[in-house]
């Protein structure tokens, strides 16, 4: 069993995919082909925002928009530390300071009601991750944004194709970032990442930036950097596109089956809390277990996987330790000693998730 099986999507959408980039290899147009404005174009219909831009990957994407907003040194960005650490790594790399905010114990997204205690004079933007493939609570974090005069990114590197409150994932906020690493909900064969907005100047400027600052042709008109998406990756998204509505609600109905199967099985176990105003479209299926290294070399011995996603807050890695004291955030520190991922993938079949639910039972005892 994989963790995330991505052979059997392959094999599903073969013939789609490699006539993709065949397509490509034809034309020659590896860089800024065809297929990139395509893609851009698909994804704006798919999620609602005015403005799609792709980049060379979800890293790049908030990079270039912490850019886009003119950040100056030591403006601060409000984020989680319970994140993977390229959210606060950009805020750094863009001269700025990431200001921690705690999680929420039962979702693991930023707690809003902490927020606005953390904005100070030097707070330039917000930056929610929407964590495992479930939006942030955005509305909340929209109102204290525009209260106080600020932008919101949504790090949506998990949550492509999730709804909240009836939009879609990186429409949500002044802009929105994602990834198609492989692994994501809608990933290429490589790097990959995608900038939405609804704001024209926002959309030109990272449009600019992530071609080394043009605005045509050796015209530099603003710092920028060599931030676009391959065609070929471009080709790959779309070749998945097709089939993309059906994985997004296969994942919906393996996370409920989980939560069914799991109530049953293993009576008390602590599952990811989804409000019921959103929903979560499962980059990581993801519990809170405790003996966790005991409980992960059980399931690997009955040939289950299983992903740690994260077991440090960034608050505790040395590199950001400067930025916060090591008993702040509780939560997050919580969590990081407890979480534990189990298989997901659109592709897994419900005799996997049987045996996945049982392994664990039997793991638990």
């Amino acid at each position: 069993m994989d963790f995330i099986d991505l052979k059997s999507q392959y094999a599903a959408l073969r013939d789609n995919i490699n006539a993709r980039i065949q397509k490509v290899l034809d034309h020659g147009q590896y860089i800024l082909g065809p297929e990139v404005k395509e893609m851009e174009a698909a994804l704006v219909a798919y999620t609602g925002a005015k403005h799609c831009i792709s980049v060379a990957s979800g890293t790049e994407a908030l990079l270039i928009c912490l850019m886009a907003l003119d950040m100056q040194p030591g403006d601060e960005v409000i984020t989680s530390p319970f994140t993977f650490a390229a959210t606060a790594e950009m805020i750094v790399l863009a001269g700025g300071v990431p200001v921690f905010v705690d999680i929420e114990a039962d979702t693991a997204n930023i707690d809003a009601s902490l927020i606005e205690a953390a904005i100070t004079p030097r707070t330039k933007a917000i930056m929610p991750v929407s964590l495992y493939g479930q939006v942030a609570d955005m509305d909340a974090i929209n109102a204290i944004a525009a209260q106080h005069g600020l932008a919101v990114i949504e790090d949506a590197a998990q949550s492509f194709g999730a709804s909240y409150q009836g939009r879609k994932s990186c429409n949500v906020s002044t802009l929105g970032c994602t990834s198609f690493f492989p692994s994501k909900p809608l990933g290429c064969y490589g790097d990959g990442g995608a900038i939405f907005t609804s704001d024209d100047q926002l959309a030109q400027a990272c449009r600019e930036i992530r071609t080394h600052g043009q605005s045509q042709r050796y015209l530099h008109t603003r710092l920028g950097v060599g931030g676009r998406m391959d065609t070929l990756q471009c080709a790959v998204v779309l070749g998945k596109l097709d089939r993309f509505e059906w994985e997004i609600a296969r994942r919906l109905e393996l996370g409920d089956a989980y939560e069914r199967k799991l109530k049953a099985a293993v009576p008390g176990l602590q599952l990811l809390a989804v409000r019921p105003d959103r929903d979560c479209v499962w980059a990581q299926y993801t519990v809170f277990v405790d003996d966790r290294d005991v409980l992960q070399a059980k399931l690997k011995a009955a040939g289950v996987p299983t992903a740690v996603h994260y077991p440090r807050p960034l608050h505790h890695q040395p590199a950001y330790a400067r930025f916060a004291r090591a008993d702040d955030c509780p939560n997050s520190i919580a969590a990081a000693a407890r979480v534990m991922s189990l298989p997901m993938s659109a592709d897994l079949t419900d005799a996997q998730q049987d045996h996945v639910v049982a392994s664990l039972a039997a793991a638990i005892g």
